[in-house]
């Protein structure tokens, strides 16, 4: 995927803030740790654009990333972080529940897991609601760096039973400190967005 513009154009916090210029759209979702800017930036191919933070849980709005002015990247809030106040855990729950419920021009929402870990219960809930809207049909396996190739099969093998994902479902790789597996991330979101490359 040839990356040719790609700026920030809105941080929503409700749905009358949201682009209304009708382009599909492709959401990430993750736990706040996970690495879900580190991401978007790699697939990006930029270093800042979408803001890393050494403390989790600093994106509180749905960022809409415009790319080749034929998409949008939407960075939602990240989930599971305890540190945040109950009050504000439920507020960025029902903003991404807004939005994944009554978004038209969401075609797909890829969920974020980290590679060594198991997911945890916020994972599984996250991934059940996703399937129970019709989406969820990639999981974005990061830090891919960090394990031995000997033990990836057996770290999907764990991600894909505990998600329960079903055979059509995939789990697609990333490190973003090696760039590695970006274009296997981008062939398997395109068909989502039916553009070309």
């Amino acid at each position: 995927m040839k990356i040719k513009t790609a700026e920030i154009v809105m941080s929503a916090a409700k749905p009358e803030q949201y682009p209304q210029d009708g382009l599909p759209e492709i959401a990430f979702v993750g736990r706040s740790n996970v690495g879900k800017s580190s991401a978007i930036n790699t697939l990006l191919g930029r270093k800042s654009l979408a803001r890393v933070s050494g403390s989790p849980g600093k994106t509180r709005t749905i960022n809409f990333y415009l790319i080749n002015n034929e998409f949008y990247l939407v960075d939602l809030p990240g989930y599971g972080y305890a540190k945040t106040s109950k009050a504000e855990r439920k507020s960025w729950g029902k903003m991404i529940e807004t939005y994944l419920s009554s978004r038209n021009t969401l075609n797909e929402v890829v969920q974020i897991v980290d590679i060594r870990h198991e997911p945890s219960n916020d994972d599984v809930l996250m991934y059940n609601w996703l399937k129970h809207f019709g989406y969820g049909s990639v999981v974005l396996a990061t830090k891919l760096d960090k394990v031995r190739k000997s033990q990836l099969q057996k770290h999907e093998k764990i991600i894909r039973q505990t998600l329960e994902m079903d055979k059509e479902s995939m789990i697609v790789k990333l490190s973003s400190l090696k760039k590695t597996g970006k274009e296997e991330v981008w062939e398997a979101i395109l068909p989502f967005l039916a553009i070309d490359k």
